[in-house]
């Protein structure tokens, strides 16, 4: 396994015992760090994805939002919410990562640690979210400053 697909877990891990004891991300970080030993770029990677993710939860959670009909964040599970976030951190922060293997990637962890529906409600919000951001891509390269 690649160290980007173990610092995914590991955020995920993190992300949801965030999510669950509202605990303060740096100290959820410090603590999993203390339990477990990782190499230095998972932690690197992981750490990326954990504060990046809570530092934009707020636009996350309403691109998320604007993506699923019938869902609410709130009747969502929670690890299947906490990849959807870690996946749209990275669909609009992380240019370097391809948004091909943020898709797949966020699609095998859900089928790892969620329900038997995780991938494909995961694939069906991430999928709608995509197709939406290359549309304002494509929108504002024509009507923009090029």
């Amino acid at each position: 396994m690649g160290h980007r697909r173990q610092a995914r877990e590991v955020a995920l891990q993190v992300l949801y015992q965030v999510d669950v004891s509202k605990i303060d991300p740096q100290e959820a970080i410090e603590l999993y760090c203390e339990n477990f030993d990782i190499q230095d770029n998972v932690k690197e990677f992981s750490s990326e994805l954990i504060l990046g993710t809570r530092q934009h939860i707020e636009e996350i959670d309403s691109f998320i939002s604007n993506c699923s009909e019938h869902w609410t964040l709130d009747r969502m599970a929670r690890v299947d919410k906490n990849i959807l976030r870690m996946a749209v951190y990275e669909l609009l922060y992380c240019a370097d990562i391809p948004p091909k293997a943020t898709l797949n990637e966020a699609i095998d962890i859900g089928k790892s640690y969620g329900t038997e529906n995780s991938g494909s409600f995961i694939n069906g919000i991430l999928d709608a979210l995509y197709v939406k951001l290359r549309k304002d891509d494509e929108d504002n390269t024509i009507f923009g400053t090029d």
